[in-house]
């Protein structure tokens, strides 16, 4: 309180349940995202790796949803473009290199599936797989094994608007919805699904969906940091308290191709492109940290000479890394012996 007996305005983050740290934190991901998928480019075209798909421009939403989430008891399943959301929940750069350069190192699929297809044990993620939206009656599975658990959990889900489309989708909404299952699905709306626009593949808003199966849905501004931290926050708030789930249509904009196979001119101009650059969320939200005394140019130079080492040490460690063996094919196909140490008995 001041000397007048009036409140001290609380600055936005706080207002949003961030502190200082996290709130500089939120951002250190974000930046480490894109600086990892902009190296993912450079080594794709240099020869080093075969494919990547990109997440740039999608990586505010996908850091601040996972602040918003509790690493320890929370369930994750993202989808294959959610580098920022792998890095902000605990993954390192040099297992998600390890991944790209499809080595036996790669804590996601040893090496044997393409990069983007995540999962960890050790973080609560689901593997995921290639079919899209596969992930979304997992997370509901998940979502219902920790409501009979009485974890007091949430299963998170994430997906781009084309697979809101497919019939898995709606599947696991409507089963969420009739068992009020603590379940967030995030909708990554990223005006593209692969080369159709979102005029040709949809007709009214993703969020609105969720009313038809019981629950809530919103729609909010993916490139806005702390309204998509609020948001999620909530929803999982609705979530421990059995209210059942919540859908989230996060807006944004895929600003690079749809992966390095992908001429995106092809479809779409490069003066719509540099239009939605404008509106990047990074940027956004760094100046904010900067008028809340949080951060400065000094403060992002050094930041960025410690991801540049980071990236290269975990670059130069993927690429001298071994290919997984012929022999190890089996592996972690079957389950093993009762004392769980597996194998292929």
């Amino acid at each position: 309180m001041s000397q007048k007996g009036t409140a001290i305005p609380q600055t936005l983050h706080e207002a949003a349940g961030l502190d200082d740290r996290r709130a500089v934190d939120m951002y250190k991901y974000m930046l480490l995202a894109r600086k990892f998928d902009e190296r993912c480019h450079l080594l794709q075209r240099a020869g080093k790796i075969n494919f990547h798909v990109s997440g740039i421009g999608q990586e505010t939403a996908q850091v601040a949803a996972a602040f918003a989430l509790d690493t320890q008891k929370d369930y994750f399943l993202p989808y294959y473009r959610d580098y920022g959301f792998m890095l902000a929940v605990g993954m390192t750069p040099r297992e998600l290199m390890l991944s790209a350069f499809a080595k036996a190192e790669d804590p996601n699929s040893a090496g044997r599936q393409m990069p983007g297809h995540f999962g960890s044990k050790r973080l609560r993620v689901l593997t995921g797989s290639s079919p899209v939206t596969t992930q979304v009656p997992h997370a509901v599975g998940a979502a219902l094994a920790s409501k009979m658990r009485g974890e007091g959990a949430v299963s998170f889900v994430t997906f781009g608007e084309g697979s809101s489309n497919q019939g898995d989708f709606h599947e696991g909404a409507n089963f969420s919805g009739v068992q009020k299952l603590p379940v967030i699905m995030m909708c990554e709306n990223n005006q593209y699904a692969i080369s159709v626009p979102i005029a040709k593949q949809l007709a009214g808003k993703v969020s609105d969906r969720a009313l038809g199966y019981g629950f809530p849905g919103f729609r909010v501004d993916g490139n806005d940091a702390l309204e998509m931290f609020r948001v999620v926050r909530e929803a999982r708030e609705r979530g421990v308290r059995g209210e059942g789930p919540t859908l989230i249509e996060a807006m944004m904009y895929r600003l690079s191709p749809h992966s390095t196979s992908d001429n995106d001119l092809a479809y779409r101009t490069k003066e719509e492109v540099d239009a939605n650059w404008k509106k990047d969320g990074i940027p956004r939200y760094k100046q904010y940290l900067v008028e809340a005394g949080l951060w400065s140019e000094e403060q992002e130079e050094a930041y960025l000479k410690e991801v540049a080492q980071e990236l290269k040490e975990a670059t130069e460690y993927a690429d001298k890394a071994p290919y997984p063996r012929a022999e190890d094919t089996l592996l972690h196909v079957y389950a093993g012996d009762a004392d769980g140490q597996g194998g292929n008995n």
